[in-house]
C-alpha cells in the first residue's frame, strides 16, 4: 500500500491520500482523472484558461497586425518606386502575409509531434518565446544594400509562424486535459474566443498610434506624397504595431514555463502513476508541479511497468490506431473540415477593402485620414461579426454540442457564400446589405466551425496521440489559408486590366467558397459528438460504451492479466 502525505485542507484537498491505499495503477489513474474530471469549477480553471488565452491573442495579433502594417511599409520603403510609389507591390504583400501560414504549418506539425514525445510541460512556452523574439526582431528590421526589408520580414514571420503554430496543439489540448468534463468545450471555445480580442486590440493600437502621430501625418494629401516627416511618422508607427504584440506574451511566459504537466500524459505516455497524482494536486492547489518522493516514485514506475492499460505510443501503434475506419475517420473529419473552412474564412478577407469602402471607411483627404478610418472600419468588423460569434460559441458549446453547431455553421455559410456570389452585383449597388451579409458570414464562422474545428481535435483522440493529431489537423487548415491567399487572390483579379486593383472574379471566388462549405458540411459527419463525454471515453478506453476499443489496451497488459487468470486457474 502507497504512504500517505501531509497536507490537504478544506480550500485544498488532499488527493493524494484519497488514493494512496489503491496499489492497482489503472485504478489510481481512472480515481485521479475522474475527480479532473469532476471537479467544480474554479480559479485554477480561469489561470488555464488565461494561460492558454493570451497566447491565442498574441497570435491573432500578430497575424491580424500585418494586414494594417502592409500599407505602411508601401509608404516607407516604395516612395521611390517607379510604378505607384508608396504602395507596397502586390506579390511582396502577399509573401508576407503568406510567410506567417507556411510557419504555421511546420510549427503545429512540428510541435504537435514533439509534444506527445517530450511532453507538453516542456514545449509550452518555447512557442511563446520564439513568437516573442521573432516580433521584436520584426520590429527593428530594415533594409540595407545587401537584403531587402521584404526578405527580412518573410524571414522572421515564418520563424514566428513556427511558433504561432505551436501554440494551436499545445494550448488546445493543455486546456482540455485539465479541464472538468462539464465545460470543456467552454474553456476551450474561451482560449479560442481570445483570437477576437487579438484581432481587436491590432485596430485599437493602429488607431491610438494614427492618432498620437495625427499631426505629421496631415502633412501629407496621399501614399505618394508622404514623405519627410510624415514618412518618418510612417515608419514609427509600423513599428509600434508589429512591436506591441510581444507585450502580452511576455506576460504570460512565466505562467507558460511554470504550468505543471497534463496528469494524462503523465499516466498514459510517461506512466509515472505517482508523478500524475502529485501533478492532479498540484495543479488543484495552484502550484508548478508535483513533489513526489523519488524513491518510492521510482519503485512504483518499476511496479506498474506491464501492468497499466493504455499501450505505448509508437509507430506501429499509430499506424494501427488510425487505419481502423472508426478511429481514422475522425482524423479525416477533423482535418477535412479545417481544411475546407480556412479557405473560405482567409478566402473571406478578400472582400474586406470592398466592405471598408461600403461602409465609408477606405479612403480619407489625408494620410491620418486613410490610415484611421481603415482602423476604424476594421474594428467595426471585428466588433460586429467576430467577437459576438466567439462568445456566442462558448456560452453555448457545452448546452448545443460541437457537431450541431458545426453543422449548423457550414450550412449557413454555405447559404449565405450562395447568395454574395450569385448576387455580387445587385449587392455592390446596396452597400447595406453586402455589409450585413459579410457581419453574418463573420458570425457563423465564429460560433460555427471556427471554433469547433478547433475545439473537437484536442477531445476526441487519445492521450499518446491527441497533439500530433490536432497538429495534423491545424496544419491541414493552415493549407487552406495559403490556397485561399496564393490561389484564390489573383484569382479575383481574373480578366482586370494590369496594375489594376479590381476584383471581376469575385462573385465567382465566392461561389466556389460555397462549395467548400458544403464540402465541410460532409466531413462533419465523420467526427464525434465529444459534449459531457470524458477524454478516454472519446478515445475508447472505456469499456462498455460505444466507442470502446479492446486494442486501447496494452500487450503487456492483457499478457499480464492472461497470466494471472491462468494461475488462478491452478490454484483452484
Amino acid at each position: 500500500m502507497a504512504r500517505t502525505t501531509a497536507g490537504g485542507n478544506a480550500a485544498f484537498h488532499n488527493f493524494h491520500n484519497d488514493y494512496a491505499h489503491i496499489d492497482d495503477p489503472n485504478e489510481r489513474r481512472r480515481l485521479a482523472l475522474a475527480e479532473i474530471d469532476k471537479a467544480p469549477f474554479g480559479w485554477y480553471h480561469v489561470r488555464a484558461v488565461v494561460v492558454a488565452g493570451i497566447g491565442f491573442f498574441t497570435d491573432a495579433y500578430d497575424i491580424f497586425a500585418i494586414q494594417l502594417v502592409t500599407s505602411m511599409l508601401g509608404v516607407v520603403y516604395w516612395q521611390s518606386a517607379a510604378s505607384k510609389p508608396g504602395t507596397i507591390p502586390t506579390n511582396s504583400d502577399t509573401a508576407i502575409k503568406v510567410a506567417t501560414s507556411g510557419g504555421t504549418v511546420l510549427g503545429q506539425v512540428g510541435f504537435g509531434i514533439l509534444a506527445d514525445i517530450v511532453g507538453r510541460k516542456r514545449m509550452y512556452g518555447l512557442e511563446l518565446i520564439i513568437i516573442i523574439f521573432a516580433t521584436l526582431a520584426q520590429s527593428l528590421s530594415s533594409s540595407s544594400p545587401g537584403i531587402s526589408v521584404v526578405g527580412l520580414i518573410i524571414f522572421w514571420r515564418v520563424l514566428m509562424g513556427i511558433g504561432i503554430g505551436g501554440d494551436y496543439p499545445l494550448s488546445s489540448i493543455i486546456t482540455s486535459e485539465f479541464a472538468t468534463t462539464k465545460w470543456r468545450g467552454a474553456m476551450m471555445g474561451a482560449v479560442f474566443a481570445m483570437q477576437g480580442i487579438g484581432q481587436l486590440a491590432a485596430a485599437l493600437i493602429a488607431l491610438i498610434v494614427t492618432t498620437g502621430f495625427k499631426q505629421s501625418l496631415l502633412t501629407a494629401k496621399n501614399a505618394q506624397a508622404c514623405d519627410g516627416v510624415c514618412q518618418l511618422a510612417v515608419d514609427k508607427m509600423w513599428r509600434v504595431i508589429i512591436g506591441f504584440g510581444a507585450v502580452p506574451g511576455c506576460i504570460a511566459l512565466y505562467y507558460r514555463l511554470t504550468i505543471p504537466e497534463t496528469p494524462r500524459y503523465t499516466f498514459d505516455v510517461a506512466r509515472d502513476v505517482e508523478k500524475a497524482g502529485e501533478d492532479t494536486k498540484a495543479y488543484i492547489q495552484g502550484k508548478a508541479e508535483g513533489r513526489p518522493d523519488e524513491i518510492r516514485r521510482a519503485t512504483i514506475i518499476a511496479d506498474s511497468e506491464g501492468r497499466l492499460e493504455t499501450p505505448k505510443a509508437s509507430w506501429g501503434d499509430f499506424v494501427g490506431h488510425y487505419r481502423q475506419w472508426k478511429f481514422g475517420k475522425v482524423l479525416l473529419g477533423t482535418a477535412g473540415s479545417w481544411f475546407f473552412l480556412d479557405v473560405a474564412f482567409y478566402g473571406l478577407g478578400l472582400n474586406n477593402s470592398i466592405i471598408l469602402s461600403a461602409i465609408g471607411y477606405s479612403k480619407g483627404d489625408n494620410m491620418y485620414e486613410v490610415f484611421r478610418r481603415n482602423a476604424i472600419g476594421n474594428l467595426i468588423l471585428v466588433c460586429a461579426g467576430a467577437i459576438p460569434g466567439y462568445w456566442v460559441t462558448v456560452f453555448t458549446v457545452d448546452t448545443l454540442g460541437r457537431k450541431p453547431i458545426q453543422f449548423m455553421g457550414f450550412t449557413m455559410l454555405t447559404i449565405l457564400f450562395v447568395v454574395i456570389g450569385f448576387a455580387y452585383d445587385k449587392l455592390l449597388k446596396h452597400n447595406g446589405a453586402l455589409l450585413a451579409l459579410y457581419v453574418l458570414a463573420q458570425f457563423f464562422f465564429n460560433f460555427g466551425p471556427n471554433a469547433t474545428t478547433f475545439i473537437v481535435p484536442g477531445e476526441c483522440f487519445p492521450t499518446r496521440y491527441r497533439s500530433t493529431s490536432h497538429g495534423l489537423s491545424a496544419a491541414s487548415g493552415k493549407i487552406g489559408a495559403i490556397i485561399a491567399q496564393v490561389v484564390f487572390g489573383p484569382l479575383r483579379q481574373r480578366g482586370a486590366p494590369p496594375g489594376s486593383t479590381e476584383s471581376p472574379w469575385l462573385n465567382h471566388v465566392m461561389e466556389i467558397f460555397a462549395l467548400f462549405m458544403l464540402c465541410g458540411l460532409f466531413t462533419t459527419f465523420l467526427i464525434p459528438e465529444t459534449k459531457r463525454k470524458t477524454l478516454e471515453e472519446l478515445a475508447g478506453e472505456v469499456p462498455g460504451t460505444a466507442n470502446f476499443d479492446p486494442g486501447s489496451r496494452s500487450a503487456a497488459y492483457k499478457t499480464n492479466s492472461h497470466q494471472d487468470s491462468g494461475s488462478g486457474e491452478k490454484e483452484v
